[in-house]
């Protein structure tokens, strides 16, 4: 039995759920038509070119969180899990967990995305474990900053690092599954690190290093 970790956007889903929250918000009229869809845009590139400014991302991605009731969010989110995200959820990815589970592994997300957006999402795919992004919440509502260090690059290995801590789980083993370049740093902690779908630096340093690579589409 081992930890199989998982990455969410591109990997497990098609699509990457941050960006399209932000489709969605744009959809509902939820945030300035222009200013917003031009920086989800610019952030979404910058993000694949390896240059994001996560603190100037998680600005702008939470400022909806605290600009709306909990009420609110909860309902729009409904729709975004039905209406983007389920059909985005890949059938292989469904496999491929069902496969770790049957083992009697533990299985996780850990992402770059926030908690808002991922839980259910994780909840969905029957993976009880999750690390995030945690946006700050006082009095019931959403400040629009950020709880403790993002899980965004080296991030993610420190939010593990925490977990590991507190669980009674062995790294000995471990799988990591990730289409980014920008996970490279919690690959490179991992027993078995798989580039799934990766993105073309990704998969460069993959062959490179005979990492398995998989496909989880079509």
């Amino acid at each position: 039995m081992s930890l199989a970790i998982f990455d969410l956007d591109n990997t497990l889903l098609s699509i990457d759920s941050d960006h399209a929250w932000g489709e969605f918000l744009l959809e509902q009229g939820a945030v300035d038509p222009v200013a917003y869809r031009e920086a989800n845009e610019r952030f979404m590139a910058d993000y694949n070119a390896g240059t994001l400014d996560m603190a100037a991302f998680l600005e702008m991605a939470l400022k909806p969180l605290a600009d709306n009731t909990p009420e609110q969010l909860a309902a729009w989110h409904q729709q975004f899990m039905a209406s983007k995200i389920e059909p985005n959820i890949l059938p292989k990815a469904e496999e491929l967990l069902a496969r770790h589970r049957a083992k009697g592994d533990t299985l996780m997300i850990i992402t770059a995305t926030n908690h808002f957006i991922t839980a259910p999402i994780a909840e969905r795919l029957g993976v009880d474990h999750l690390i995030a992004v945690n946006p700050e919440v006082k009095n019931g509502r959403y400040t629009g900053r950020v709880s403790g260090v993002p899980s965004y690059r080296e991030g993610k290995v420190t939010r593990l690092q925490q977990w590991h801590e507190q669980q009674d789980i062995s790294m000995d083993g471990a799988w990591f599954y990730s289409d980014s370049h920008n996970d490279l740093p919690l690959l490179e902690k991992v027993d078995h690190p798989v580039a799934v779908d990766p993105d073309d630096t990704l998969r460069k340093i993959a062959e490179e290093r005979n990492w398995r690579i998989m496909s989880l589409r079509g």
